[in-house]
């Protein structure tokens, strides 16, 4: 059904009003609150593997949301998706797409669910910022520092909302935490440490892979050559795909992209540096050269604020991140965010109205809707994801040249190095570019 011209203005003023009132650029804060319009809003989803069928299952939940449609390169991910809408509404109404570029075209359609592999991320989010459509977008936002401020920019011109899935910020846990650091409850704030391990089943089988598979044939019902997109012509190979992409730099970053963009937007939170970020980086691993994932696994590194606050984090230990204060410290546990805390006091605190407090989300996906139909406040907007995934990518970029990067976060530029610098934007396969 086409929306109705009253109903677009809607939907473009909660934008509008989300954007006007932000201490981050990009962050949505609605001036007035507004009623829902009588009609749900419409969503399509854009990459419904694994991760996307998930956030899929979220939205179905929701009763106003409508899914009209889904869509991916892979003819297995939208039949199961598809298959999920037509048993949630009872009827054949949601249609399956191969290209996102003909989902956005429709102009029934509301917002979108990006959940594609990582370099697809910018050139699909900028899309559909362009066609008007708001966005829940998969953390990281995206897959170079370079393709996260064109979405930055691309949500700011064309006025729309964009939520990055970097859901534990969500959590209410992790926003305690943060607020018992920003009001100072465990003294001055000295270090986070973050706990990022590659220890699980999987990154035991990437680190034992020591060679490039050989070529195989294309499944069918798999559109290969598009699921590259502007990445380099490569072999087909099913190691290389679905899931295991994620430890190929090419398409993802690793285990500091992955879950550091979980981690390490908490820090982020918890230091009240969304805006910004750490002006040294220094960063050492180790990858496998004669392998197909180059991807670092064993890592550590050292990030340093321009207000002396340091984030050391390693690939080993408990998974999450600990603030250190002079007068004691918190450790959030990722996922879940259970705390633990010295004094274990400071778990009973509870704050006034003079002190920071960062309010509650109802449920990550939840908190994108109200966003977008009522004016509500992102918990992740664009900025913030951007900001966030940068720091993981210098880090990657860092252990590439082996060297630490002078990073300026107000121009966004590493200073003093030209081969570092390039690697902050990808070269693209031609016909695609930002």
């Amino acid at each position: 059904m086409i929306l109705k011209p009253d109903r677009r203005r809607f939907l473009q003023a909660a934008a509008a009003a989300g954007a006007a009132s932000s201490i981050v650029p990009a962050v949505s804060r609605g001036e007035e609150k507004r009623e829902a319009p009588s009609r749900r809003l419409t969503l399509g989803c854009i990459g419904v593997g694994g991760k996307g069928r998930n956030n899929l299952g979220r939205f179905l939940t929701e009763k106003d949301v409508q899914v009209v449609a889904v869509c991916d390169v892979d003819e297995n991910h939208t039949r199961l998706a598809a298959d999920m809408v037509r048993e949630k509404y009872g009827n054949d109404d949601c249609r399956v797409y191969a290209d996102f570029r003909e989902l956005l075209a429709r102009d029934d359609i509301d917002a979108v669910s990006i959940a594609t592999p990582d370099h697809w991320h910018a050139l699909t989010a900028i899309a559909a910022a362009e066609a008007g459509k708001h966005i829940y977008c998969e953390k990281p936002l995206a897959n170079s520092v370079g393709e996260g401020r064109a979405i930055c920019n691309a949500v700011e011109q064309n006025k729309v909302l964009l939520q990055t899935g970097s859901h534990e910020r969500s959590n209410p846990n992790a926003r305690f935490a943060a607020e018992l650091v920003r009001n100072g409850r465990i003294g001055k704030l000295r270090e986070i440490v973050i706990h990022l391990p590659c220890d699980q089943a999987h990154h035991q089988q990437v680190k034992e892979f020591s060679s490039k598979p050989a070529a195989s044939s294309v499944p069918e019902g798999f559109d290969y050559d598009f699921w590259l997109g502007h990445t380099a012509e490569a072999p087909y190979s099913e190691k290389r795909c679905h899931f295991w992409w994620r430890f190929i730099l090419a398409y993802g970053g690793g285990e500091m992209t992955d879950r550091g963009a979980h981690i390490i937007d908490l820090a982020q939170l918890g230091a009240g540096t969304d805006a910004t970020g750490p002006v040294l980086i220094e960063a050492k691993g180790v990858q496998n050269p004669d392998s197909l994932y180059d991807a670092y696994m064993d890592y550590q590194f050292v990030n340093t604020y321009g207000n002396g606050v340091r984030m050391t984090g390693k690939s080993e230990g408990p998974r999450g991140l600990k603030f250190i204060g002079d007068e004691g410290w918190i450790f959030v546990h990722v996922h879940g965010c259970k705390l633990e805390a010295e004094p274990a006091s400071l778990l009973q605190t509870t704050f006034g109205e003079n002190d920071v407090q960062l309010g509650r989300s109802p449920g990550h996906h939840r908190n994108f809707l109200d966003a977008v139909l009522h004016g509500a406040e992102l918990m992740a907007p664009a900025e913030v994801g951007h900001r966030t995934a940068t720091i993981c990518h210098l880090n990657n970029i860092a252990m590439q040249v082996g060297r630490s990067l002078k990073w300026n976060p107000e121009t966004e530029q590493i200073e003093g190095d030209e081969e570092a610098s390039a690697l902050l934007t990808p070269a693209m396969r031609s016909p695609w570019k930002l």
